[in-house]
């Protein structure tokens, strides 16, 4: 599995050949050169994660792509014209062989309801967990943990508390798009030390960076 993040949030994940994208949100906008995307996966319906003009140049040059999102997102592509698969709850489908299975998780807190929406995590490859703005345990062996390290919802502490409740073998930074590039720094560090003290390889991947994992 090869790992390349745009920004934020969005990341091209290439399995056996097949190519999925994940929230192509408003921090980033390369993703909409992209091409040869099988499928693009949107969590939830959050600008930072959806950005509709961006998601329908994906499309444009990439049309027999398939986008996989939950009922909430749903509805803004419908406003918008675009078609999509909706996969929740705890349902499943399959791109081209490749399994993605639906994890629902409640949206961390902003603050109260503001900003509370309906947020699906993506099980891939039966590799990789991507949990969008969820601490969402999949209860189950994860190889690859995408995991949240920034944000109005998100704290090192609980961050890295939820990297060592689901145990991945790996992990690596997600949810950063909003710190500048050079001020990373507790972002990372943190939870390399952490993690890596506990049998968990911590994984630096920045934006424009791809990995192999």
């Amino acid at each position: 599995m090869k790992i390349k993040k745009f920004g934020h949030c969005c990341l091209l994940i290439e399995v056996d050949g097949v190519k999925l994208l994940t929230d192509p949100g408003s921090y980033t906008t390369e993703q909409q050169i992209s091409e040869k995307i099988d499928a693009v996966l949107i969590t939830h319906e959050h600008a930072d994660h959806l950005h509709v003009e961006s998601l329908k140049e994906v499309l444009k040059k990439n049309p027999e792509a398939v986008v996989i999102t939950n009922t909430g997102v749903g509805k803004k592509l419908d406003e918008a014209g675009v078609a999509y698969t909706v996969v929740e709850g705890r349902s499943k489908t399959e791109v081209k062989g490749i399994e993605i299975e639906a994890y629902d998780g409640k949206h961390e807190e902003i603050f109260e309801e503001i900003g509370q929406v309906q947020n699906t995590g993506y099980f891939i490859a039966g590799k990789l967990f991507y949990p969008g703005d969820s601490f969402k345990d999949p209860e189950r062996e994860v190889d690859v943990l995408a995991l949240p390290v920034a944000g109005p919802w998100c704290k090192i502490p609980d961050a890295v508390r939820y990297a060592l409740q689901v145990k991945p073998k790996k992990a690596f930074p997600v949810h950063d798009g909003m710190i500048k590039p050079d001020s990373l720094g507790l972002t990372q560090r943190i939870p390399e030390k952490v993690l890596t003290d506990n049998g968990i390889e911590f994984i630096i991947l920045n934006a424009g960076e791809e990995k192999e994992f």
